[in-house]
């Protein structure tokens, strides 16, 4: 006899606070990511004033990545010890300082610093947003609140654009750097009032929005959660499981296409095109507001095939394949091309199917490894973060050598490649 799936819990009298809880997760990577990538926009009079080479560009955008691989790992150790309440307080304050710093910086080798720092700072941001979602929602919402949140990436880098740009013309990038550490610490007051590790620690959450979290963890092999019910997650099973190592590659492959095009979409159009610095902010807007649309529209598709099938290898594995596919083929004619309207139009595609299935990258360590999900997300960010490094240092390093961006969108094209293979081989993660 066939199973009936268990029906979904009552929400009549529910609070919806973990929607709030969201909420202020995707505000504060929206600051994060603003103050990650301004220096995208200050690189020109940056070097300008201070005399930077192709080289030296390169390694201070790429700095931030030598920085954050050492925090996102043990990050993501400290947030299923300690919980994301106190490491996102501490990590914040931290950041704006750091950003600040890069502010008032004179040299190369004190701004290298600088990001090196902000790199170190902001490290945990993303174990903290997995390990407060893992606790806050459950395995049917779980799409859409990474989804939810992750949106500020783009919309952040959409935003920041044109802001940042603007700031750096009219007051130079000494005080738009400054300005910015300023408001990135207005959020951390309002985390610690209002959030807590657990939601039956909150106030302002009431039991029937507790049942829903917590049936939903509880009962999670029906056919409508994506949550599977496994033993303690060790070390070993991090570091060898097939589906969370071709995971952890993919999601490198992801990060090198948004470190390359959040570093130097700038610097390519201003060198290719002959862009000013305030029409660069303007022509980066079309591709990560596309990126937003894609992403929050595939994280509800995630959602929406768990439930109507069941099976994670369709509503993750073959999602992240077939965006990192389309982003293979449409990023290698930019390599050939010198018409503008063109080249955007096909970073906009890579850049919006690269980020697609973000979301589903971060549930997977969810669903595989629930009780170390933050530690799984610290692996996985680790080599996020190294690709954080290579993209923008590897970059700088060919157009040095070869006087424009041909190489460098190759061998992206290349990398996307890698990563459907990698996934449609290895990426299961049904099995237990």
């Amino acid at each position: 006899m066939t199973k009936k799936a268990r029906p979904a819990p009552q929400s009549a009298g529910a609070t919806n606070f973990r929607w709030f809880i969201v909420a202020m997760l995707a505000a504060i990577i929206l600051i994060n990511y603003i103050d990650r990538s301004a220096i995208s926009y200050a690189i020109g009079p940056m070097s300008k004033e201070l005399n930077l080479s192709d080289a030296q560009q390169g390694m201070i955008l790429g700095a931030f990545g030598i920085g954050y691989a050492v925090t996102t790992l043990l990050g993501g150790i400290l947030v299923d010890r300690f919980g994301a309440r106190i490491v996102l307080a501490v990590s914040v304050v931290a950041w704006a300082l750091a950003t600040a710093f890069v502010g008032i910086a004179s040299s190369f080798i004190l701004i290298l610093v600088a990001r090196a720092a902000l790199g170190l700072a902001e490290g945990p941001m993303f174990p903290g947003q997995t390990g407060a979602i893992a606790n806050w929602l459950s395995g049917r919402e779980r799409g859409r609140a990474l989804g939810y949140s992750l949106v500020a990436v783009p919309i952040s880098l959409a935003i920041g654009a044109p802001i940042v740009s603007y700031l750096t013309a009219i007051t130079g990038w000494r005080e738009m750097f400054l300005l910015l550490g300023a408001v990135s610490l207005l959020w951390m007051p309002l985390w610690w009032v209002l959030f807590r590790n657990q939601p039956k620690d909150s106030n302002r959450v009431n039991e029937a929005e507790i049942a829903i979290i917590a049936d939903q963890k509880t009962h999670s092999r029906d056919p409508e959660s994506s949550v599977v019910e496994r033993g303690p997650t060790s070390w070993a099973r991090l570091l060898t499981n097939g589906t969370l190592l071709a995971n952890y590659w993919a999601f490198f492959v992801f990060g090198y296409f948004l470190f390359f095009f959040m570093s130097w979409l700038p610097g390519y159009l201003e060198q290719t095109f002959k862009l000013s610095i305030t029409s660069v902010g303007w022509f980066s807007v079309a591709p990560w507001l596309a990126a937003a649309v894609a992403l929050v529209a595939l994280s509800n598709l995630s959602d929406t095939l768990l439930r109507h099938t069941g099976k994670l290898r369709i509503a993750r594995s073959y999602l992240i394949a077939a965006t990192q596919a389309l982003a293979a083929l449409v990023i290698l004619p930019v390599a050939f091309t010198d018409n503008l309207t063109l080249a955007l139009i096909l970073i906009t595609i890579a850049v919006a199917s690269s980020m697609g299935a973000n979301a589903a990258f971060y549930a997977v360590n969810i669903d595989v490894a629930r009780d170390r999900s933050a530690t799984a997300l610290g692996i996985m960010d680790f080599g996020f973060a190294i690709s954080g490094f290579l993209a923008p240092a590897l970059t700088g390093w060919i157009v040095g050598q070869s006087g424009g961006f041909a190489e460098a969108f190759m061998l992206m094209s290349a990398l996307a490649a890698s990563s459907v293979i990698v996934t449609l081989i290895f990426h299961r993660p049904d099995k237990a």
